[in-house]
């Protein structure tokens, strides 16, 4: 991987000619974004007297202070995360890279860490958007990168049950064709899933694209094992429970801060069959969402369904023939329905039935197969604009039906207004729930001479406007550094006081990603 961009280097590629005259059409001809050579991160900070020790808890060969391995461990993936390493800053670099391969192991480096005062930050993909991999250095001495990628095995598959236990550092496609082999399926599939793991899915509470039909990773989870330096929890002992509060979500969205997760058992889905997706053109974003709303509200909904707005269409849209034909007006909507032949066939008809008595125009397969095969492609899209000078992010929230127009509105109006003409705002909903809905928003502007601050005063403002607007701060990114400022106002002075007495109650010498998650 490349420090300062997404994903798999062969899969980068710049933007085509066509691509490149319609984004100077757009923004002008600004200054490209300088990308300085990859550097080196600053001296390690951990005393080289205390390697042996984590030596022989993992294994000598498994504790890394070399410089690559240390700054592919730096930062997630956000835009501010790039434009950060683009500039050559490693500052946030971990000072050493320790790979556990066990439950026992993970044990005995937290006790390490809080022998020796070392901030532990728990990694997986390193697909965060949010700064969960940025732990404050304030009472440690050092930082350990707890690198779960050992920890990669399909544990157990009950059948009679349908659930599976999945160690933290399996990747996403990993985890599928471990389970595919069983003819299984997750069926969670984030904008992330080529690179992010199991572990990352259930510390930030993931939402996948197919949430509608397989719902949200949280949701899948039916047990845990999690390591924190006061003892390991395992919970999960049946498929629901009275006994009290569910501990479980106390780990689900933790994002490290808690424990660190070591094993999960999810339900799972035989392997579909069939899958089949279909375009829907709608006359407004409105008329769209209302479609989405009753399709949950009598409980049919597809597999995947996602609506995006006009601004967003007219840009999928771009290229008519690839999507079935059509103009750019109007919003399109995306169906998907995964399963056997004859569930599917069912299900599609019901909802077409549906869509179509709602005014939806159908487009046949042609935008669904289009979407399929670019759906994880965004992230590329959005370095190769990075390139040329265009500053490109995303934020999402969530919110009930009848605050979803004031929402989307309140937002679009705070980032357009941050940072001024020529900014594009795009969104789609892609999650939805009998009670409400995701809005997830796409933001492109000329960068400028400091794209980083432009960007943090126009989050700032959108932040501000989904509070304000009485929604969530985050529906599946999770909290890490970014949304700390709002979660304080989002959960109110006493859900502060929850969090910060279940910290001191887990890891009361706070070496667990310190600094993330909790105000």
């Amino acid at each position: 991987m490349d420090p300062q961009r997404w994903g798999d280097p062969a899969q980068a590629a710049p933007l085509s000619p066509e691509a490149r005259g319609l984004v100077e059409l757009a923004f002008g001809s600004g200054p490209r974004l300088e990308q300085l050579p990859v550097g080196s991160p600053p001296a390690g900070r951990l005393d080289p007297r205390l390697l042996p020790g984590l030596g022989a808890l993992v294994g000598e060969e498994h504790v890394l202070v070399d410089d690559l391995t240390r700054t592919l461990r730096t930062r997630g993936k956000s835009t501010p995360d790039l434009l950060l390493a683009r500039a050559g800053d490693l500052s946030d670099a971990p000072d050493v890279v320790v790979r556990p391969g066990s439950t026992e192991q993970v044990e005995r480096v937290l006790a390490f860490a809080v022998e020796h005062r070392l901030a532990v930050v728990p990694f997986g993909g390193g697909t965060c958007v949010t700064g969960g991999l940025v732990a404050s250095r304030a009472g440690t001495v050092a930082v350990v990168s707890l690198d779960l990628c050992r920890m990669d095995r399909l544990l157990a598959v009950d059948t009679t049950s349908m659930t599976a236990v999945l160690e933290p550092g399996l990747r996403g496609p990993e985890a599928e064709a471990l389970l595919a082999a069983e003819g299984l399926t997750i069926g969670h599939y984030p904008q992330s899933f080529e690179h992010a793991t199991i572990g990352g899915f259930a510390a930030t509470r993931s939402s996948g694209q197919s949430s509608a039909g397989y719902g949200r990773f949280d949701a899948l989870v039916v047990g845990l094992t999690a390591v924190t330096p006061t003892g390991t929890i395992t919970l999960g002992s049946a498929p629901a429970t009275a006994a009290g509060p569910d501990l479980r979500q106390l780990l689900l969205g933790s994002e490290g801060t808690l424990g660190v997760i070591t094993s999960v058992t999810v339900r799972v889905r035989p392997l579909p069959a069939v899958k089949v997706y279909d375009g829907w053109r709608w006359p407004s974003f409105a008329a769209g969402a209302d479609a989405m709303r009753t399709l949950a509200q009598t409980g049919l909904l597809p597999t995947v369904l996602r609506l995006s707005d006009e601004a967003e269409t007219a840009i999928n849209l771009a290229d008519p023939a690839a999507i079935g034909g059509g103009g750019d007006e109007g919003c399109l909507m995306i169906t998907g329905y995964e399963g056997d032949a004859e569930t599917v066939e069912v299900r599609r008809a019901a909802v077409s039935a549906v869509l179509a008595g709602r005014g939806g125009t159908p487009l046949g397969e042609g935008p669904g197969q289009t979407w399929v095969h670019g759906r994880f492609a965004g992230p590329y899209v959005r370095d190769a604009m990075l390139d040329e000078g265009v500053l490109v992010e995303t934020c999402e929230t969530a919110t009930f039906w009848s605050n979803r127009e004031r929402l989307y509105r309140d937002v679009r109006s705070a980032l357009e207004a941050s940072l001024g003409e020529g900014t594009i705002v795009l969104c789609h909903i892609s999650h939805v729930y009998e009670t409400g809905c995701s809005l997830y928003f796409t933001v492109a502007a000329q960068g400028g001479d400091d794209p980083l601050a432009r960007w943090l005063d126009a989050k700032q403002a959108a932040g501000d406007a989904m509070i304000a607007a009485g929604a969530t701060i985050t529906h599946h990114h999770a909290v890490g550094t970014d949304h700390k400022p709002w979660l304080a106002q989002e959960i109110g002075p006493v859900g502060v006081r929850v969090l910060r007495a279940l910290k001191a109650e887990l890891d009361p010498t706070g070496v667990l990603n310190p600094g993330v998650l909790v105000p």
